[in-house]
């Protein structure tokens, strides 16, 4: 199938042109999204007529985009959820989260424009991109955490695993240092009958 792209599309092509692509691409995506219409003749005719308009009209959103891109770009938004001790989410993080938690930073990010590759099932810290406009894409963090106090740990480089090595560490050392304490008060104890036993031998 045959369309003509309204805006750039990354992978098939650069506003304007006319391009072959899957009927289902075209139905479920291109088409009613607005990036492109049916490369008919009458379309092909209509473009190029609102071309100068399309191109002003990119330029200004791009430009939007661009300034937008400055101020998120390396971002780092932090998303709480539950998860087991091993750092697996009781759910998964999506895209709409990711929106979310940029918007509540103050940005204006739609779920749309956040390009997850794959659905965030664990706590640490994810890389994302997000997508401002055809021609502009910024990285930011999320930083999946159980609590606040996880996410500035983890913030500041230690890994879910790490810290969960460090409490057990913590515990056992907490631990053999009881076990040390019973140890010694036991050993005192057997000293005072012998003590007590080596006076009675010298009377």
């Amino acid at each position: 199938m045959q369309v003509i792209l309204l805006e750039r599309v990354a992978k098939l092509g650069q506003m304007g042109d006319v391009v072959d692509v899957k009927p289902g691409f075209a139905r479920n995506f291109l088409l009613p999204q607005g990036k492109a219409k049916t490369a008919s003749e009458s379309n092909i005719a209509a473009f190029e007529a609102q071309k100068a308009q399309l191109e002003a009209r990119n330029l200004e959103t791009k430009k939007e985009a661009e300034a937008l891109a400055e101020k998120l770009d390396g971002q780092q938004f932090i998303v709480i959820r539950s998860a087991s001790d091993a750092g697996a989410l009781y759910g998964s993080v999506t895209p709409r989260d990711a929106a979310d938690a940029a918007t509540e930073a103050g940005f204006s990010v739609d779920k749309k424009q956040v390009a997850l590759i794959a659905p965030i099932k664990e706590l640490g810290l994810h890389a994302v991109a997000v997508k401002l406009h055809p021609e502009v894409e910024v990285e930011i963090k999320l930083n999946v955490a159980r609590s606040q106090e996880e996410a500035e740990l983890q913030a500041s480089g230690k890994s879910i695993q790490e810290l969960a090595a460090e409490e057990e560490a913590a515990a056992e050392f907490e631990i053999s240092e009881l076990f040390d304490d019973i140890g010694s008060a036991a050993s005192d104890d057997d000293e005072a009958p012998a003590a007590e036993a080596a006076g009675e031998e010298t009377n």
